[in-house]
């Protein structure tokens, strides 16, 4: 057995079932051992980008790590954005990024860089393989790491002489910790200032955000002024009808301030205090008024569940029934087609436990307003901000839940940052629905050139924000890589498509020119 056998052997042996893949010539000996090792599964991206936000939408749904396989540090760097926003979202993920032979790093041959340097800001781990004998046990290292509680990035890069090596030994798993206890003090505190009739904002993040989490936070929030409060990104919520609510904290600045300034107390729950994304000239940075008293209820590695319910035990609520949302659809098509027809057109056709990545930008505000009270489903969003990461971390989810029907909102400009993501699904038969909200704009950023107070654009600085000249054809670009697709420019032609595309299985893009 050669050194990249036993580390693929390892990683099966521990629960990894699949690898998104890019691989290049270094990684010849991981491709071959993925090949003839039973229990792996191998799905590729065409591009790095599509890898590393596949392994992250795989892991926010199967709730454990897949594996991505990486060409060297550029392969890597391609895949830094979405590594960003899988480390935001505290995603499992087990990079392995091949290297150069250890002999030939000497040469510095034009693919020679610093890996460490690349993989060190979105990792939680970094080890480089230097013996066969060894490797085995370092891939088992590198599943431990990756799913420490809650969850991070651990990256094993592999030498190929390293990979080519006979004399490869498998390690079996490593034992793997939960979550840290929580501070009762911490419980007390908070249930005191539910008690005194303190206005209390809980904000949450994580577990905290899936059904046993959300019921327990909406029996807290009867004892007293309870706000329920998630992060403007959360990596997975559970929402839809018979589910407690919980709002979304605003994206803009001044909006998120006066959303908490009449907060007396707000608790942390799996997170931490809100900031705004950017600075704004005269505008705060710091999302809480200066009044409000902060209570870390649980921090991010500790038991976010077991503190909400140990405080509804200790509020005498535990038995209480949460305020949950009913099941509302709205039947209006309207004239307008903009981005609250579809929603209201994706709420009517959404099957129950469908799973939506929603990167819809500026129009999906609608979307997220209709879907509140549509049937059970999860959603997952952009935690890092990085744009382009919906059409990978949608064909990710499609991976690890293949009886679920996932539906992604994507605004136009980012979608074409990892368009190859389309390929993928069609070579995987994917139940993946796209809609690319196409207003041929970076409308956000049209909006924020106002806010930053940087001056009346001229022509060139609106042609930097603009995708009309040309404009962009989804649905060639989808037909081209292999995915149906249709173009809807009215509510009646949406509602159509996508009520077609949730009676049949594949993937389906709708091209909804705004």
């Amino acid at each position: 057995m050669y050194g990249a056998q036993s580390l693929v052997r390892t990683l099966v042996d521990s629960g990894v079932e699949v690898t998104f893949a890019n691989p290049g010539t270094s990684e010849m000996h991981l491709v071959t051992a993925i090949d003839t090792t039973p229990g792996m599964r191998a799905v590729l991206g065409l591009f790095e980008g599509v890898v590393t936000g596949m392994a992250d939408g795989y892991a926010r749904i199967a709730e454990k790590p897949a594996a991505t396989l990486l060409h060297l540090g550029p392969g890597l760097a391609n895949g830094l954005a979405n590594l960003h926003n899988a480390r935001r979202a505290s995603s499992p993920v087990v990079n392995i990024v091949g290297d150069h032979a250890t002999h030939h790093l000497q040469l510095d041959a034009p693919l020679t860089s610093d890996i460490v340097g690349f993989a060190r800001p979105v990792s939680g781990w970094v080890h480089t393989a230097t013996h066969q004998l060894s490797v085995g046990s370092d891939a088992a290292r590198a599943v431990q790491a990756a799913r420490q509680h809650p969850g991070q990035i651990a990256t094993l890069i592999l030498p190929a002489d390293v990979a080519w090596t006979e004399g490869g030994v498998p390690a079996p798993p490593l034992p793997v910790a939960g979550a840290a206890p929580f501070d009762a003090g911490r419980v007390s505190a908070v249930a005191d200032a539910v008690r005194a009739g303190r206005r209390v904002g809980i904000l949450m993040r994580g577990e905290a955000l899936k059904q046993r989490g959300l019921t327990a936070a909406g029996r807290v929030a009867t004892a007293g002024d309870v706000r329920l409060m998630a992060d403007t990104f959360s990596p997975r919520i559970q929402k839809g009808a018979g589910r407690v609510q919980v709002t979304r904290l605003p994206y803009f600045a001044e909006q998120l301030v006066e959303y908490l300034a009449d907060l007396e107390v707000l608790v942390i729950v799996g997170t931490k205090p809100p900031v705004t994304f950017f600075a704004y000239p005269g505008k705060p940075s710091w999302g809480a008024a200066e009044h409000t008293e902060i209570i870390h209820l649980a921090l991010a590695h500790q038991d976010t569940v077991g503190a909400l319910e140990a405080l509804a035990e200790t509020l005498g609520v535990a038995s209480a029934a949460p305020v949950v949302a009913d099941l509302r659809i709205d039947d209006t098509v309207g004239d307008k087609f903009d981005g609250w027809a579809i929603g209201r057109a994706i709420a009517r056709h959404l099957p129950e436990g469908a799973i939506i990545a929603d990167e819809g930008g500026t129009s999906g505000g609608g979307a997220q307003a209709s879907l509140a009270t549509c049937v059970p489903h999860d959603q997952i969003s952009l935690t890092g901000g990085s744009i382009g990461q919906g059409l990978p971390v949608a064909t990710g989810a499609a991976v690890a839940a293949p009886d679920r029907k996932v539906v992604c909102l994507h605004g136009d400009g980012g979608a074409m940052y990892t368009v190859q993501a389309l390929w993928t699904q069609a070579r995987e038969r994917l139940d993946v629905t796209t809609v690319i909200f196409a207003n041929r704009s970076y409308a956000i950023l049209n909006i924020e050139l106002q806010r930053t107070g940087a001056g009346v654009p001229g022509a060139k600085a609106r042609a930097m924000l603009d995708l009309s000249d040309p404009t962009i054809d989804w649905v060639q670009i989808a037909r081209g890589m292999g995915v149906e697709a249709v173009r809807a420019e009215t509510p009646e032609s949406f509602e159509a498509a996508f009520s077609s595309a949730m009676r049949q299985r594949g993937p389906r893009l709708i091209e909804a020119r705004l």
